[in-house]
């Protein structure tokens, strides 16, 4: 599990990494009382950090195993556990992105719903861990559950905050967009055909396969999923 998180923890920079862009545009949003700019600004930065910690979330669990093996084959059984960590990235992405919205507008309650839900998320753990030993189950489903108890945490946050931070808004703040579930089937597709390849062509899946998904994802990403305005701001850049 230690080793998943290491490998798992390249998604983490990037909710911090916004936060010199959204910090700056709520303030001022805020001082001319412009809610539903902060909702727009919420929402698309949500969904750049959403869609780009989902690429790698793919990248990293579709071969989770020939990933963990790089490590060493000693950590091939943390490959669920990698897997969950990463998604459960992906999940807390919203909840971040509003994070940084409800410090400036409800910051008491937005401390409160964390410290409960990392109350929640030691107890469901511990719970999971548990429940897996009594249950005699494998040493991978053992690994796999702390994960697991901190993706539903994480996920429970963001809905949480987002709904907090729409009902201060009176404006929507999902950051979902349904072209991101038709990048991500695609990228599934072409994993399953790079994971079918025979044992000893594992090294094909991190050579061929990682940049395979990463390809046909951002395609799809980029021809359906980001509109107009996101892409102005690409073509600046």
């Amino acid at each position: 599990y230690y080793m998943a998180q290491q490998v798992a923890s390249l998604p983490q920079k990037l909710k911090t990494s916004f936060d010199p862009i959204l910090g700056p545009v709520i303030t001022q949003s805020l001082a001319v009382n412009d809610r539903l700019a902060i909702a727009n600004q919420v929402r698309q930065v949500a969904f750049w950090i959403m869609a780009a910690q989902l690429g790698l979330a793919l990248m990293g669990s579709i071969p989770g195993e020939a990933v963990m093996g790089t490590v060493g084959p000693q950590f091939v059984a943390g490959t669920a556990a990698l897997a969950f960590l990463l998604f459960a990235e992906v999940l807390a992405s919203t909840g971040a992105v509003c994070e940084t919205a409800l410090v400036y507008t409800a910051r008491h309650r937005n401390l409160l719903i964390s410290a409960v839900m990392l109350a929640f998320q030691v107890a469901l753990s511990f719970g999971m861990i548990i429940a897996t030993r009594r249950l005699g189950w494998s040493e991978e489903a053992q690994a796999a559950a702390p994960a697991v108890a901190l993706m539903v945490s994480v996920a429970l946050t963001s809905v949480i905050k987002a709904r907090l931070l729409r009902h201060i808004l009176s404006a929507p703040v999902s950051p979902l967009r349904w072209p991101l579930v038709w990048a991500m089937l695609a990228a599934l597709v072409i994993g399953g055909l790079v994971t079918s390849l025979p044992h000893e062509y594992e090294w094909a899946e991190i050579v061929f396969g990682i940049p395979a998904i990463a390809g046909v994802y951002l395609f799809v990403l980029w021809r359906w999923a980001f509109r107009p305005e996101d892409k102005a701001l690409f073509h600046k850049s």
